[in-house]
C-alpha cells in the first residue's frame, strides 16, 4: 500500500522554500499531491493553469508528484486521494499558530489524516510568496528565492 501525502498551498508562485518541502516529502512518500489551491482571500497574481505549469516544469524530476487544482475543504481532497498525511512547511514560530489552528481542525474532521510539518532550512524562513511577487514587482534580484522559470515568469508578468 502506498503512502500517500498532501503538499496544498497556493503557490504563487512557487518558491524555493517550497520546493525544498516537496523535495523532502517526496523523500519519505510513495506518492505526493501538490495541490494548488485557490485562496478566496487572496487575489492571485498567476492563474491556478499557470502555477500548475510552473510547478510541474519546476518539479518534473521527480516521478512521485503529482499537481492538481483542488478548491474546497483540503481534507475532502486528502480523503479523494487516499493519503494519510497532509504535508506543511513551518517557517518560524509565527506559522506554528495558524498551522496548529488549521491541523486541529483537520484532526476534527477527519482524525485518521495525520498533518506532517517539516521545519523549512534556515536560508528559506523568511522567504514567502508574498515577498517575492513584492520584490519583483519593483525589479528586484529574486534569482536566490525563486527557481529560474518561476523568475522569469514574474519578470514577464510585472513588464
Amino acid at each position: 500500500m502506498d503512502k500517500i501525502a498532501v503538499v496544498p498551498g497556493s503557490f504563487d508562485p512557487i518558491t524555493l522554500g517550497h520546493v525544498d518541502i516537496i523535495r523532502r516529502a517526496a523523500d519519505v512518500f510513495d506518492i505526493v499531491y501538490v495541490a494548488v489551491l485557490n485562496n478566496s482571500a487572496k487575489n492571485p497574481l498567476f492563474s491556478i493553469d499557470e502555477r500548475i505549469a510552473l510547478i510541474g516544469e519546476v518539479l518534473k524530476d521527480i516521478p512521485n508528484i503529482r499537481i492538481e487544482a483542488s478548491s474546497g475543504l483540503l481534507i475532502d481532497y486528502a480523503r479523494e486521494k487516499n493519503a494519510k498525511a497532509i504535508v506543511r512547511g513551518l517557517r518560524a514560530v509565527s506559522d506554528f499558530e495558524y498551522e496548529m489552528q488549521i491541523t486541529s481542525m483537520n484532526r476534527v474532521l477527519d482524525e485518521n489524516i495525520e498533518t506532517f510539518f517539516i521545519m523549512s532550512k534556515n536560508k528559506y524562513s523568511f522567504l514567502s510568496s508574498s515577498i517575492v511577487k513584492e520584490v519583483a514587482k519593483y525589479g528586484g534580484n529574486i534569482g536566490e528565492l525563486v527557481p529560474k522559470i518561476v523568475e522569469q515568469a514574474l519578470i514577464t508578468k510585472f513588464k
